[in-house]
């Protein structure tokens, strides 16, 4: 059974940066696939970035693109997003997934990410 948990949320503001980690369940075979997703409160989940094959590939949703990075250090079983110029749009909860597959990644799709971390709360403000 694969684990995710989530830390590094917080409050920041706007222009502002943090930094999320996720770290895999240890004895786990890394997942293929891992990936940020976010909901807003009374919005629908969405991705924010995935990762593949150790670094190889990596996917995000144009409204985070040339801010949020997505990496991953396999020997930690870590994926951390590190989020720049924030906006007080990005505030939601911010959730972990890993994946079984390569296509997960690249279709960003929710429904295709296995397991899920418990979620961490940012907040962007003004």
């Amino acid at each position: 059974q694969v684990r995710l948990m989530e830390s590094g949320g917080g409050s920041a503001q706007s222009g502002g940066s943090l930094t999320l980690s996720c770290v895999e369940s240890i004895g786990a075979r890394p997942s293929i696939c891992m990936g940020w997703f976010r909901q807003a409160p009374g919005q629908e989940r969405e991705p924010v970035a995935t990762i593949a094959s150790g670094g190889r590939h990596t996917y995000y949703a144009d409204s985070v693109k040339g801010r949020f990075t997505i990496s991953q250090d396999t020997t930690k079983n870590t994926v951390s997003l590190q989020m720049n110029n924030l906006r007080p749009e990005d505030t939601a909860m911010y959730y972990c997934a890993a994946g079984t597959t390569l296509n997960s990644c690249a279709r960003m799709v929710d429904f295709e990410f296995t397991y899920w971390g418990q979620g961490t709360q940012v907040t962007v403000t003004s």
